[in-house]
């Protein structure tokens, strides 16, 4: 089992910058495939970006990305402090949800929801125009 805890969620202006935080308690997060999911209002969830386990056999810490996000988030994972980041530049009106860390059991990435094993509660960003 694993828990998940985001934080770094909140209002910002278009063009401003966010940085999300999720914290994973439990089993070995080195082991995990990360990736971060959005959901809007009405909306379905969508993945935002993904970040492989960094054992070679996986391409080694390998990122991926939305092409709405592509250039301006970059996510990001810490092994020693059990955290993933994700980091929001330019931030546009569309960037609006919340958003929701996810763990997958297997090292490699897939870009659907159902693919991820855990989930953590969501933490809300909101971009002003």
């Amino acid at each position: 089992q694993v828990q998940l805890v985001e934080s770094g969620g909140g209002l910002v202006q278009a063009g401003g910058s966010l940085r999300l935080s999720c914290a994973a308690h439990g089993r070995t997060f080195s082991n995990y495939a990360m990736g971060w999911f959005r959901q809007a209002p009405g909306k379905e969830r969508e993945f935002v970006a993904a970040i492989n386990t960094a054992a070679i056999n996986y391409s080694g810490g390998s990122t991926y990305y939305a092409d709405s996000v592509k250039g301006r988030f970059t996510i990001s994972r810490d092994n020693a402090k059990n955290t993933v980041y994700l980091r929001m530049n330019s931030l546009k009106p569309e960037d609006t949800a919340v958003y929701y860390c996810a763990a997958r059991q297997v090292g490699h990435y897939v870009d659907y929801a159902g693919g991820y094993d855990y989930w953590g509660q969501g933490t809300q960003v909101t971009v002003s125009s």
